[in-house]
C-alpha cells in the first residue's frame, strides 16, 4: 500500500471514530411504551474498517426504537452476519421472527471520502425492499445513519422519517447561556450563540437555515435573526420596550412579534428583512406567543383577553379574535401540527403544566404528557413526534411524546438547564 494512501486512511479512522463516538456524548435516551403492535427488525452492525465506539447500525436502530413502531432484534445470537446480499440466510432471521432485515457495510475511498452502502431485506418474502448507496465524507457518518433510518421507516410505515432532522434548544450552566442545535435524537449538539445573557425564544425559519431568537445581550430583550449556514446575524426587531416571540411565515417572507411600546405586549407582523412593521392584535390585555397556521392565513396567539391565557387566532389581513381554546381555565403556548389539523399546546390540569393536543375541526382535546412543569411544545416535521422540555429534579430536560400519547422519550442532558425546544423542519 503506498504511505500516501495509508496516511488518509489513518486520518479517515481517527474523523469516524471522532464523528460517531462524540455524537452521542451529551444526551442519554430513555423510551417508555410504544404502539401496540411493532414491526420486528433486525439491524445487522455494520462492516466497518475499524474497531469504533459505536457501530451505525447502533444509531439506526435507536432511530427506529425512539418512533415507537419498531421493536429492534438482538442479532448477536445469529453466527452468520451477513453485510452482502449472497451472504443471507432467510430462515435464520426468519427463526428470530424479524419482519425486515438491514445489512450494510462502510467502505474506505481512496479520496477521503466513505462509501455507505445498505439494504432493507423483506424476510419472509425473501425480497429486497430498499438498497441506497452514500458517498460521504468521515463527519456526515451520523448523518448518514440517520438519512437510512429514514428510508427504513417510510419504506415500512408509508410515512416519511424525521430522523435525518435537527431540533434547537436553550442550555443554562451557571450564568452562561447557550443556543443549541442538534440532530432529533439530541446527539451531535452545537453551539450557535454563547452568552452571559438570557436567550430565549428560537424560531426555525422554514428552510432550516435560519433561527430567529431573543437575546438580552443589549440589556434588552431583542429579537436577532442567525444563518446557520454562514453563522451571520442580524437585529430584526429593536424597538422601543420589549421585542419577543418571533415566529416565522410558512413561505419565511414575513415573522409575527410581540412588541411592548405601552402598558401591554400586542402581536405584530414585520417582513424577514426588519422592514414593514404592522400591527396585528388590538387590545388591552396581553396578547403573546404568535404562532402561523401552515395555510399563512391564520397567526394564533395566547391572550388573557378573557380574564384567563387562552388561545387566539386572528387573520393575518386583521380583523377581530377568535378563541379557539375552550377546555380548562389556562392554555398558552399554540403550536401547529405540519398538516394544519392539530394543535398542541400547555394546559394547566390541577396545578400540573401539560402538554396537551386539540383536533381543530372538532375542538376535541387530549393530555399527552404525565408530568407536571411542560414547555414549548412543537410537532416533528411529520407529526408524528411532539418535543418539548419538562422539569426533572429542579432541572429543564427534553422530552418525546408520540401524537397518540403511546410512547414518550426523555433526552437528559449530562449538565445544565435546558427550556424552550423546537423541532426543525425537513432541509429543503
Amino acid at each position: 500500500m503506498m504511505p500516501m494512501l495509508k496516511s488518509t486512511i489513518s486520518f479517515l479512522l481517527v474523523l469516524m471514530a471522532t464523528a460517531i463516538g462524540n455524537a452521542q456524548a451529551a444526551l442519554t435516551i430513555e423510551i417508555v411504551g410504544g404502539a401496540a403492535q411493532q414491526i420486528p427488525i433486525a439491524v445487522v452492525p455494520f462492516a466497518q474498517p475499524t474497531v469504533q465506539p459505536e457501530n451505525l447500525a447502533t444509531i439506526i436502530n435507536a432511530d427506529l426504537r425512539r418512533s415507537g413502531l419498531f421493536r429492534a432484534l438482538e442479532t448477536r445470537g445469529v453466527t452468520n452476519q451477513p453485510h452482502d446480499l449472497a451472504e443471507v440466510k432467510y430462515p435464520e432471521w426468519a427463526a428470530l421472527q424479524a419482519q425486515a432485515l438491514v445489512i450494510g457495510k462502510v467502505e474506505l475511498q481512496a479520496n477521503n471520502r466513505l462509501k455507505v452502502s445498505f439494504r432493507l431485506l423483506d424476510v419472509l418474502k425473501q425480497n429486497s425492499l430498499a438498497g441506497l448507496e452514500y458517498d460521504i465524507t468521515p463527519a456526515q457518518l451520523r448523518s448518514t445513519a440517520h438519512k437510512i433510518a429514514d428510508v427504513i421507516y417510510e419504506k415500512m410505515t408509508g410515512e416519511k422519517g424525521v430522523f435525518d432532522t435537527r431540533i434547537t434548544y436553550i442550555v443554562k450552566q451557571g450564568n452562561r447561556f447557550q443556543l443549541q442545535v442538534a440532530d432529533a435524537d439530541g446527539g451531535n449538539p452545537q453551539t450557535v450563540l454563547a452568552s452571559t445573557e438570557p436567550i430565549i425564544s428560537p424560531s426555525w425559519s422554514p428552510d432550516g437555515n435560519k433561527l430567529a431568537y431573543v437575546s438580552f445581550e443589549k440589556k434588552k430583550p431583542v429579537i436577532f435573526v442567525q444563518s446557520l449556514v454562514t453563522g451571520q446575524r442580524q437585529v430584526l426587531a429593536n424597538f422601543k420596550g420589549n421585542n419577543s416571540a418571533p415566529s416565522w411565515s410558512p413561505d419565511g417572507s414575513r415573522l409575527a412579534i410581540v412588541l411592548t411600546y405601552g402598558a401591554n405586549s400586542q402581536v405584530y407582523l414585520i417582513n424577514a428583512d426588519g422592514t414593514g412593521l404592522q400591527q396585528l392584535s388590538h387590545s388591552n390585555a396581553i396578547d403573546t406567543e404568535p404562532e402561523w397556521s401552515p395555510d399563512g392565513k391564520w397567526v394564533y396567539f395566547t391572550s388573557d383577553r378573557g380574564g384567563s391565557p387562552q388561545i387566539y387566532r386572528m387573520s393575518t389581513l386583521g380583523g377581530d379574535a377568535q378563541r379557539v381554546t375552550f377546555e380548562g381555565t389556562y392554555n398558552v403556548s399554540p403550536h401547529f401540527s405540519p398538516d394544519g389539523k392539530l394543535l398542541t399546546y400547555i394546559r394547566r390540569e390541577a396545578g400540573r403544566f401539560r402538554v396537551a393536543q386539540q383536533e381543530l375541526s372538532t375542538g376535541q382535546a387530549q393530555l399527552l404528557s404525565e408530568s407536571a412543569q411542560d414547555e414549548s411544545p412543537s410537532f416533528a416535521p411529520n407529526g408524528k413526534m411532539i418535543l418539548y422540555a419538562t422539569n426533572l429534579n429542579g432541572k429543564g430536560v427534553l422530552s418525546i411524546v408520540s401524537a397518540d400519547g403511546r410512547t414518550k422519550q426523555r433526552l437528559s442532558e449530562s449538565g445544565g438547564d435546558v427550556r424552550e425546544p423546537s423541532w426543525g423542519p425537513w432541509m429543503k
